[in-house]
């Protein structure tokens, strides 16, 4: 709480935009009811909903008053999803829960995360703690997951955390079936080490086949973690009208995948040239021994 208090004391002007930006239909049964920054999908069926993210802890009955807004029930959440499980995206997941009584859902290799309060991130110290939740059923990847007529597809897609899930689903609007992806970017944290990192020996490896991954798939309107990264305040202004093929961005999608490959595949390339330099420089004083 009172690093909430500290927050808000800080950057009152941020956190006041935050909290009063407005929710918005993207397109069919998508809904954006996160802020500025912290993006949360509402994805409603008439056998309840579907919420992807809850942001940090005080951004919760944020979401439940736009979700009002909307016109629809916080109660009526029936399963939560979330991007990874950092404390940005994850630490309304347990309050959440306990009001709604909704199930969490997590890829398997991500649920360790969740139900440890981040206290496994191989990261982030304490400074990402969160308050943990119990995940109800642990997916796949390519596992499918439906309510109420509506399916989603969850992809595993690990790097930023080793059970980042994007999740794909179909929606049909005017006739024209649109490919929705809310994608989980392998964006790499300042402190990240690729090469030798003892908490992560796959990380390598996982970032690489998620590139190679996120590639091949189909993606008409493009959404993630943070509206910045999709852009979505280029793309609506509050007061705009509905119309979801200002959100269809299959070129910002690739564009997206090959920053975030691209800066990976910069950073693998110098831990590589900084680890050949320090062989190098023991080799030479091998061959040549320092003078006494």
């Amino acid at each position: 709480m009172m690093r909430v208090l500290a927050l808000a004391a800080a950057f009152p002007l941020l956190v006041a935009a935050q909290r009063v930006f407005p929710p918005l239909r993207i397109i069919g049964n998508v809904y954006y009811v996160g802020d500025n920054d912290l993006a949360s999908y509402l994805i409603t069926t008439p056998k309840g909903s579907i919420l992807i993210n809850t942001g940090y802890e005080y951004s919760v009955p944020e979401i439940r008053s736009r979700i009002a807004t909307l016109g629809f029930k916080f109660s009526d959440i029936k399963i939560l999803l979330v991007t990874h499980a950092h404390s940005d995206h994850a630490a309304g997941e347990a309050a959440v829960k306990k009001l709604t009584g909704a199930q969490m859902l997590a890829m398997a290799e991500e649920a360790p995360l969740l139900e440890s309060g981040g206290k496994t991130d191989y990261l982030f110290g304490n400074s990402g703690w969160f308050p943990a939740v119990k995940v109800d059923r642990t997916l796949k990847d390519g596992e499918q997951i439906e309510l109420g007529g509506t399916v989603l597809t969850a992809y595993l897609h690990p790097g930023h955390t080793k059970g980042s899930t994007s999740y794909a689903l179909d929606v049909v609007e005017s006739g024209k079936t649109y490919h929705v992806l809310i994608a989980n970017l392998g964006n790499i944290n300042p402190g990240t080490v690729l090469l030798h990192n003892p908490k992560y020996p796959k990380i390598v490896e996982d970032y690489a086949r998620t590139f190679q991954a996120q590639k091949q798939l189909p993606c008409d309107i493009f959404l993630t973690s943070h509206a910045g990264q999709f852009g979505l305040l280029r793309k609506w202004r509050p007061g705009d009208s509905y119309d979801p093929n200002r959100f269809v961005d299959p070129d910002g999608y690739a564009r997206a995948v090959e920053r975030s490959e691209g800066a990976y595949l910069r950073q693998l390339q110098q831990e590589r040239d900084e680890e050949q330099a320090w062989k190098d420089h023991l080799h030479f004083k091998d061959v040549i021994p320092d003078k006494q």
